[in-house]
Parts: structure tokens; sequence; C-alpha cells
């Protein structure tokens, strides 16, 4: 078996999130729009097929694998996000002393 390199890890995982994000958009809007609010107005009434017990168990579940996503992304990126932050503050400092000094 082909050992999973740094860039195929980071496309399942970026794949992985955008498809969770399109889940958790899509039946949020959907729930939003079309799905009356409040518990006792349609729970067991079906809406494209689905009651609404069951559009909120698959947006709620979409939602916290997106977060654990999420968090493996930052953990794959974080030497990445470490290095541009410093970059970008650094290049704030220098920009600063120029501006002062004239």
């Amino acid at each position: 078996m082909e050992k999973l390199n740094r860039n195929k890890l980071n496309y399942i995982v970026d794949f992985c999130l955008t498809f969770l994000f399109l889940i958790v958009a899509f039946t949020g809007l959907y729930m939003y729009f079309f799905i009356p609010s409040g518990i006792p107005h349609g729970k067991y009434v079906v809406y494209m097929g689905l009651t609404k017990a069951t559009w909120l168990w698959i947006h709620n579940k979409s939602a916290i694998l997106m977060t654990i996503v999420v968090a493996v992304h930052l953990i794959l990126h974080w030497r990445w996000i470490v290095f541009t932050t410093r970059n970008f503050f650094r290049r704030e400092k220098v920009k600063t002393e120029v501006c002062e000094s004239e």
C-alpha cells in the first residue's frame, strides 16, 4: 500500500471539510427557510422525505464532524500559521519604523 504523503492528506482533509460544510450549509438553510421553528411545529412532518428530527440529526452530526476536521486541518497547517503570523507582524513593525524615521 502506498504511503499517504502530506499533499494527499491535505487534499483528503480539505475535501472532507468542503463536503461537510456543504451539508451543514444546505441543511441549515433548508431548515431555516422551509421547516417551521419550534419543537411542537412539524417534528414528525416529512420534508423532502425526511422528518424535522432527521434534518436536525444530519445537521448536528455533520457540524460535529466538521469541527473535528477543522481541528485536524489546523494541526496539519500549524507551522504555516505560526510562520505566516510571525512574518505578518514583523513586516508591520518594519513599516512602522520606516515611517517614524522619516
